[in-house]
């Protein structure tokens, strides 16, 4: 029974994790002037190394909270 437990927090964790990371995207995301998503599908490598960037630190701080 514990082994079920254990499954399911770690999956409701993840999912708050992944929440977080959403709330923080669309934070970023109004905090700066430019447009991400349609310079994302223009292609813009810089963009996406940037939101990779953002993503990776809000991962590595939301990992650190939920532990």
């Amino acid at each position: 029974m514990d082994v079920l437990v254990n499954v399911g927090l770690s999956v409701l964790f993840g999912l708050v994790g992944i929440v977080i990371m959403m709330v923080g995207y669309i934070i970023f995301d109004k905090i700066i002037p430019a447009d991400f998503n349609k310079e994302l599908e223009k292609g813009n490598l810089a963009v996406a190394i940037v939101v990779a960037g953002l993503l990776i630190s809000i991962a590595i701080i939301v990992s650190k909270v939920i532990a």
